[in-house]
């Protein structure tokens, strides 16, 4: 199973690419940023990173065509994957990492905006002049002849059951976010029965998961870091498809209170008021990996499962001291899963 890694999206450009370089010497796949609204353009922002790197993959997750045009997405992601040698990458989704909220667009249509966006980016990473009349996007008298690269590698993000059936039709990749390993089983048993009734092969998919990793030094420093930024997590909210993670009366409590959780990030903090600590540790160890370095073989195990219920990779988004953390799973993690 591949592994990527996810870094902090506030990383200037410099940053970035030390990072990427790292990464690239431990031997993982790719490293992606969130294209979070209010954080650098994370196209340009990853220039650097693409002129310091030979190999690693790179790009954004997730952008979606309600904040950008495909048209002008195309260009973006095109331009960085010339620079990169044909490197680039990028996850495609509805609501991408707050712009449309941010700009007051409410998405609509949304299984029909992001196909239309895929199939932009495919047909204008050919290099081919472009005509496309979908139903919400037109693109005309387009031609990027300066697409000679080999093509980036386009994620459709997905989650909820309409989107992963629809996005097995079309899509290279999907990629999914914050689902434990017996969620993915659920979800590739959805995707792979719309596979086979579209003629596709499951082996032609590729199926990777956005996933938390806060193992540190101890399980009480892992938790705190968690903890801080659990409210940017899809788990806590009701409408998380797969929601067994505790029992149903603990995830009302983590429901009712889920304004505490946002309190908590907003502020920087790891003290979530009015929930247990014996439900958020559960929780937390249910929702993220949040080990110490005495229980990593857990998370390795955790891992493997990703691997046996059907991802063909996996992201993990890294958070404090993101060097410490790209040499623990380099030197130990890796070679586990190899």
């Amino acid at each position: 199973m591949r592994v990527d890694l996810i870094f902090e999206a506030s990383h200037n450009g410099e940053r970035l690419a030390a990072l990427a370089g790292l990464a690239e010497r431990y031997g993982f796949g790719g490293v992606w940023v969130s294209n979070m609204h209010d954080a650098r353009d994370p196209f340009i922002n990853f220039v650097q990173a693409a002129l310091a790197t030979k190999r690693i993959t790179l790009g954004p997750v997730a952008v979606s065509p309600y904040e950008l045009h495909p048209m002008k997405m195309a260009a973006a992601l095109l331009t960085l994957n010339e620079i990169s040698g044909g490197r680039a990458h990028i996850g495609v989704a509805a609501g991408g990492g707050g712009a449309p909220t941010a700009m007051g667009v409410a998405p609509e249509r949304r299984l029909r905006a992001v196909r239309e966006c895929i199939e932009i980016l495919e047909l204008a990473s050919s290099g081919k002049p472009l005509q496309y009349k979908g139903e919400l996007y037109k693109v005309l008298y387009y031609h990027p002849s300066f697409a000679s690269a080999r093509p980036p590698m386009i994620w459709a993000c997905a989650n909820g059951p309409q989107m992963l059936r629809s996005a097995a039709k079309y899509a290279a990749g999907i990629f999914v976010g914050d689902h434990t390993p017996e969620d993915i089983g659920r979800m590739r048993a959805i995707v792979d029965e719309q596979l086979a009734g579209c003629g596709r092969r499951p082996e032609d998919l590729r199926f990777n998961n956005f996933w938390a990793w806060h193992v540190k030094e101890t399980r009480e420093a892992a938790h705190r870091e968690a903890r801080r930024w659990l409210a940017i997590r899809a788990s806590p909210y009701p409408e998380y498809y797969y929601r067994d993670l505790l029992p149903e009366d603990e995830m009302q409590v983590i429901w009712k209170n889920r304004m505490s959780i946002i309190k908590a990030f907003n502020k920087g903090s790891d003290v979530i008021e009015n929930i247990p600590a014996d439900i958020m540790a559960r929780f937390v160890d249910k929702a993220t990996s949040a080990s110490g370095l005495d229980d990593l073989d857990h998370e390795i195990a955790r891992l493997q499962r990703f691997k046996a219920n059907g991802l063909t990779e996996i992201a993990l988004r890294i958070y404090e001291n993101p060097e410490w953390t790209i040499r623990l799973l380099g030197e130990r993690v890796l070679p586990a899963l190899a």
